[in-house]
C-alpha cells in the first residue's frame, strides 16, 4: 500500500512542480537560477516510484518519460518508509534531510532551490494544517485569498496533465 501512495505522490509532486514553474512566480524566480537543460530526478532508493524532469529554454520543468542519460540532481530516499513518512506528512523534508533519511546527489545550492520550490508548491496545494506539517516553517503573510488565487491555476494544470494523459 505504501508503495502505491509513495508513487502516486511522487507523480503528483512531479506534474506539480511543472504546472508550478509555469505559474508562481516565486517557483519561477528559482527555476532561473537552473541552467537550461539542468535534468534533476526525486525517487527512492531501489524502488521504481520516480520522478525525471528538465529545464526547458524558458527555465521552466519539463517531466520526462523516461530516466535521462545524465541527471545533474538527484534527491534520494534512502527507504520507501522514508518516503511514505514525508508524502502522509508526518515529516517535513526539511526533517528527513535533518534525520539522514534522503541525500542530494549533485550541487547542494541547486539542490537547496528545488527543495524550495516543492515547499512553495506544498504551502500552495495543500491545506494549511497539512502544509504545516509538510515544510520547516509556513509563510504567516500568506492570506486565504492569496493562497487560493495561487493555487487555482496549479490545480487546474495539474488536472489538465492527467485528462490529457501527459506528463
Amino acid at each position: 500500500m505504501q508503495q502505491l501512495y509513495v508513487q502516486l505522490m511522487m507523480d503528483i509532486i512531479g506534474r506539480g512542480i511543472v504546472a508550478s514553474s509555469k505559474v508562481d512566480s516565486e517557483i519561477q524566480k528559482e527555476f532561473k537560477q537552473f541552467p537550461v537543460g539542468f535534468c534533476f530526478a526525486m525517487n527512492v532508493f531501489s524502488n521504481k516510484a520516480a520522478f525525471y524532469a528538465k529545464v526547458n529554454s524558458s527555465h521552466q520543468i519539463e517531466l520526462l518519460k523516461k530516466p535521462p542519460k545524465k541527471i545533474n540532481l538527484t534527491i534520494t530516499f534512502k527507504h520507501l518508509r522514508h518516503a511514505f513518512l514525508v508524502f502522509s506528512f508526518q515529516e517535513s523534508t526539511a526533517q528527513a534531510f535533518a534525520q539522514d533519511r534522503m541525500v542530494a546527489n549533485g550541487d547542494i545550492s541547486l539542490a537547496i532551490r528545488l527543495v524550495r520550490c516543492l515547499n512553495r508548491l506544498e504551502v500552495l496545494i495543500l491545506p494549511k494544517f497539512l502544509a504545516i506539517r509538510a515544510v520547516k516553517q509556513y509563510p504567516n503573510q500568506l492570506t486565504l485569498q492569496q493562497k487560493f488565487n495561487s493555487a487555482r491555476p496549479i490545480y487546474f494544470k495539474l488536472a489538465l496533465s492527467y485528462l490529457k494523459g501527459n506528463r
